[in-house]
């Protein structure tokens, strides 16, 4: 029989905060060990509520929830037709409370709320709606063999996925994972942000309220101890990871000693390509929105700008006079474009790459007091050398370094000349350029003449150190789901 959430009768806040504690087997619970951790508003760096701090005994507890309700059947059996009426609840239900999450969303991650309602609600929602609508299309087929006999496959769930997701765009990078996950008929053990985890808690309860079976996605809060009791759990059949590539690469390692698939998302340094025929205005634009959007904290910044030499200087200055007229403030405000940072330590990151000392500050470079929070202006830095530091690494702030380039060659050069390959785009008005260009990038995705479109439909994803696997699309999907054939033969003398 379907185990159905309690959630909803446990709750213990007035509706302003979900409750901080673990979501486990369709109910709230605290840290075996009773520990809890601060979430803190960047915006003026105080403290708005506390939750669980999840240790080994917790996510054991998840895991256990999950394996159970992977066995019992009742959400891998359902026909995907019915998994996907459910997702789509789910859509309904997020779409009835989008202003609800993109405050939430907001008061953890500092974004701005009519970012956080714009663009953080309209693509959670389009998970659910998309994967909801794929969810019925999962198939396998009949193959023609040579032995006589009817041969087929099937496509089945990998069984419990453990979905790690970073502090930027906390309700996007869990959607990413999750509604593909269910979609496919998996359970999920969900270990958010430790400084973002509160639109997680509030979308599990969500999922119960629609109708998901207890067990199927539960929610374990904390840091690095309940991400690695994860990774490395052997009742764990496939860790989904978005973040840095230093953990990531940990976390691999530690899923490889029980020989789970992984997904990777990592880090980027995306290439923002300007040649001499483009459409300046234009081209500025989609510059400036690209390496501010979400304060730099974005694994697709457009965060190294390549302009050709011969508009290298009027590009530059046209760059920085917009980067002036960015508003910077209270992300509770609608004439905010860019809030704070989401933690002191990305501010202080910061900082030290600027302080390195690599290139010519031309704009911003500093922190911006405000309320205590955690701002920093948007900043531009030219005569910057290709090895430098703060070109490699990523640095994941409002941050733009400029680079002359000659020849297309130097460009594509230049644009991969990181371990990362994410993302990239580029501006011009030669159609055989774009196309050529692009396919000589080292990239999952390439925008032309734009910058940062996405769709739950188009997949993304690594190159080199950027990562492997997609997601978005039937690809998300495919990587949740196993092959199994079945092979039936026609003859007496096969069969025996």
């Amino acid at each position: 029989m379907e185990r159905r959430s309690t959630a909803i009768a446990e709750r213990q806040t007035d509706g302003d905060l979900p409750p901080g504690q673990l979501f486990i087997d369709g109910g709230w619970r605290d840290a075996a060990d009773g520990r809890r951790r601060d979430i803190i508003d960047p915006a003026n760096s105080q403290v708005v509520t506390a939750v669980a701090e999840a240790g080994d005994q917790d996510v054991d507890a998840a895991v256990d929830a999950a394996r159970r309700a992977y066995a019992d059947g009742a959400w891998r059996r359902m026909s995907g037709r019915e998994r996907g009426d459910l997702l789509l609840r789910v859509a309904a239900l997020l779409e009835e409370h989008r202003d609800e999450f993109a405050r939430l969303e907001s008061l953890h991650t500092g974004k701005p709320l009519t970012i956080a309602r714009a663009v953080d609600m309209h693509h959670t929602i389009d998970h659910f709606t998309y994967y909801g609508g794929l969810a019925n299309q999962i198939e396998g087929a009949t193959r023609a063999i040579r032995t006589p006999g009817f041969a087929y496959t099937l496509k089945e769930p990998l069984g419990v996925v453990g979905a790690i997701t970073p502090y930027n765009f906390p309700l996007i990078l869990s959607t990413t994972k999750i509604a593909p996950a269910l979609a496919a008929g998996n359970t999920v053990v969900h270990k958010p942000a430790a400084e973002c985890p509160l639109t997680a808690l509030r979308l599990a309860e969500l999922c119960a309220e629609a109708g998901l079976p207890a067990g199927v996605l539960n929610v374990v809060t904390g840091g690095e101890e309940a991400g690695a009791a994860l990774s490395r759990h052997p009742g764990i059949d496939k860790i989904a990871f978005t973040g840095s590539t230093r953990v990531g690469a940990s976390i691999a390692a530690a899923a490889a000693e029980t020989v789970k698939p992984t997904t990777m998302e990592l880090g980027g340094k995306a290439a923002h390509i300007i040649f001499d025929d483009a459409d300046i205005a234009a081209a500025v634009d989609a510059v400036v929105t690209g390496f501010v959007f979400n304060s730099g904290q974005f694994c697709m910044s457009g965060s190294r700008l390549l302009v050709q030499r011969s508009c290298h200087d009027s590009v530059l200055a046209r760059v920085c006079e917009a980067v002036a007229r960015v508003p910077v403030g209270d992300p509770r405000d609608p004439q905010t474009a860019v809030g704070p940072l989401a933690a002191k330590r990305r501010v202080e990151s910061v900082e030290h790459y600027l302080a390195l000392g690599e290139g010519r500050i031309v704009a911003g470079g500093h922190r911006i007091e405000r309320d205590g929070g955690y701002y920093f202006a948007p900043t531009v830095v030219a005569d910057v050398p290709n090895d430098a530091r703060i070109v490699q690494e990523e640095v994941f702030g409002p941050v733009l370094t400029v680079q002359p380039f000659d020849t297309e060659d130097d460009a594509v050069n230049l644009a991969n000349g990181t371990r990362y390959g994410l993302a990239a785009g580029l501006h011009t008005r030669d159609v055989a350029r774009a196309h050529r260009v692009a396919g000589r990038l080292r990239s999952g995705i390439v925008w032309i003449n734009s910058w940062a479109v996405l769709d739950s439909s188009l997949p993304f994803g690594g190159y080199k150190q950027s990562g492997y696997g997609r997601e978005h699309g039937p690809e998300a999907l495919d990587s949740y789901l196993q092959t199994k054939s079945v092979f039936v033969p026609t003859t007496a003398d096969e069969a025996r």
